[in-house]
């Protein structure tokens, strides 16, 4: 009974990481329908995304099966509720693709990302997806100090995030009010992923060591602090 029930646990482990690549292969597709007007790949993410909600949904019903049935205390108890936010953000994940792919679908046959942002929108697209990636790998090899990097990863998004506000409020800007809007969604929906991906990555760190990141961040702060005062001195 131990065994079938530590099987389970680990795939529903597995299941996070299937969801967690579905979600980065459907960002970057995801762009790349936004970015060369692409209409029947962005079809193809819009229904991929059925996929990733199913895998959701299994998760969530094992996971409250499990809860039920073996009443799991201490570790356990915190690897399944950590992996029922985690497969919520992995969801999450996925509907912000399928977003930017209905964006692509609707301006067809027009490009929504004006000339002048495409590298900016194609940056945040490839980021976006080397995020999700490294959440991925994450989940596989449970490496705190990987999961730690993420948060910092993210600070790319955070910039790449300001420089098309910058070019919003540009005086400058030629391209109307609704394409204003396209890009404002856009910016905001590669923003959401990658801070879902640092959001599972941060769950990993839980999972492990029954502390928050930004608690370990801060103690790791405090450490190097003093060191870097006494140099000083």
């Amino acid at each position: 009974m131990r065994d079938a029930y530590h099987e389970e646990l680990d795939s529903i482990g597995d299941g996070l990481v299937e969801m967690a690549r579905l979600v980065g292969s459907a960002i970057g597709r995801a762009t790349t329908a936004i970015l060369d007007a692409d209409l029947k790949l962005a079809e193809n993410v819009i229904e991929a995304d059925q996929k990733v909600d199913a895998l959701h949904h299994d998760l969530e019903a094992r996971a409250i099966a499990l809860l039920a049935r073996q009443q799991p205390v201490a570790t356990d108890l915190r690897i399944v509720v950590t992996s029922l936010r985690m497969s919520a953000d992995l969801e999450r994940s996925g509907d912000l693709a399928q977003h930017v792919a209905k964006l692509a679908r609707l301006r067809f046959p027009q490009r929504a990302v004006p000339h002048d942002l495409h590298a900016t929108i194609l940056e945040m697209g490839q980021l976006a997806q080397r995020l999700m990636a490294k959440a991925a790998e994450v989940l596989v090899t449970k490496d705190v100090d990987l999961a730690l990097q993420l948060e910092q990863d993210d600070d790319a998004m955070d910039l790449l995030h300001r420089t098309l506000f910058q070019h919003l409020m540009d005086d400058r800007w030629k391209h109307g009010i609704e394409t204003a809007v396209d890009v404002t969604l856009l910016g905001r929906y590669y923003e959401r992923f990658a801070d879902h991906a640092v959001a599972v990555a941060k769950r990993v760190v839980f999972l492990v060591t029954g502390e928050h990141a930004d608690e370990i961040q801060q103690e790791l702060q405090t450490e190097i602090q003093p060191a870097t005062g006494g140099d000083a001195a």
